[in-house]
């Protein structure tokens, strides 16, 4: 009766696409605001000073042994506290991207492929 129906196959896979978009849609919505939530910390200095930041990135807190307030140490402090924020902040790019890795992982994605985080 209707010719050409063997066709719709592809239009199921289609459907069934979209739905796996509008899945991952939401979970990297969710990531997104799991990832405010979720706090690293980044040490110098053997922990003499620690920074800690979202897994965005976003600094929340320093905190720096009162030992090392001696005026004549002011710039190894200084040092210390720019090497303990760099620290928070890779380990949250490292975060960022585990937990975009394990929620793409089996999209057969080529690998490398960046989705906005």
């Amino acid at each position: 009766m209707l010719k050409g129906l063997g066709n719709l196959g592809n239009l199921g896979d289609m459907a069934k696409m979209m739905k796996t978009a509008q899945d991952l849609q939401a979970k990297l919505a969710q990531l997104q605001t799991d990832l405010e939530t979720v706090t690293v910390t980044g040490e110098a200095g053997g922990g003499l000073v620690r920074a800690t930041a979202t897994a965005k990135g976003v600094l929340t807190a320093l905190s720096i042994d009162p030992s090392l307030f001696v005026p004549e140490d002011r710039e190894v402090v200084e040092d210390l506290i720019l090497a303990a924020i760099k620290d928070a902040q890779t380990r949250a790019a490292d975060h960022s991207q585990q937990e975009m890795a394990r929620l793409t992982e089996g999209l057969g994605l080529p690998p490398g492929v960046k989705l906005p985080l």
